[in-house]
């Protein structure tokens, strides 16, 4: 089921939610220098990197509209499958790891009612190794038609701040935004008991767009 704001022209991008503490900033700090850069050529030595930080910023910040696939449980964010594996409870984790040129604006897997948004203290290893594990996340359940439905947004080495949109006992729809991870990091889905994953691992997600579900 669509999200609620599906009907925005798709392809439209807007920023995202959270991105002001860094955006901010670094958009001022280009726009002094490339001023002064006009008056005077020794600024230009800051006007250079400063509009291209900037730059990547915009480009990091973005958030896309989405057109959302219909199936049991959509991809909650864009990037590489990292890892598929089956939990002792039945349940299959699909980890998703997200490199500093992905959207990192998180979706809602599927339609429910947020139960926990629970944010977890701790390391900043790079998002790909194991140990990321016990970096910092936020770990979410979701009251699903197939059941309760774990999802955690993890914290990179860079990422230091994860920024959850909706809280607790609030309704979202499939594909709906959920919150954002500030820079390289992972998402974790858990799959809950006979649903059988339709990715692999090494293949591409697109938040709200790959289905993760086999029929």
């Amino acid at each position: 089921m669509p999200h609620s704001h599906s009907s925005a022209p798709r392809g439209r991008v807007r920023l995202a939610r959270g991105a002001s503490p860094w955006l901010v900033p670094t958009l001022a700090t280009a726009a002094v220098s490339l001023t002064r850069a006009r008056r005077s050529g020794r600024w230009t030595a800051v006007a250079v990197p400063a509009s291209v930080l900037a730059a990547g910023m915009l480009w990091f910040f973005r958030d896309p509209e989405r057109e959302i696939a219909k199936g049991r449980v959509v991809s909650p964010a864009d990037g590489v499958v990292q890892s598929i594996m089956p939990w002792k409870d039945g349940r299959t984790r699909v980890a998703i790891f997200m490199s500093p040129l992905n959207v990192h604006v998180n979706r809602a897997p599927l339609a429910g009612t947020v139960t926990s948004v629970e944010h977890v203290r701790g390391g900043y290893v790079p998002a790909f190794n194991k140990e990321s594990e016990n970096n910092e996340r936020v770990i979410w359940h979701f009251d699903t038609d197939l059941g309760d439905v774990e999802v955690v947004q993890i914290a990179g080495a860079v990422a230091r701040r994860i920024v959850p949109y909706v809280p607790r006992g609030c309704k979202v729809e499939q594909g709906e935004r959920i919150g954002l991870i500030r820079f390289g990091s992972r998402v974790d889905v858990y799959l809950p008991e006979g649903v059988e994953p339709a990715v692999e691992v090494g293949q591409t997600t697109m938040a709200g767009v790959t289905r993760l579900d086999r029929d």
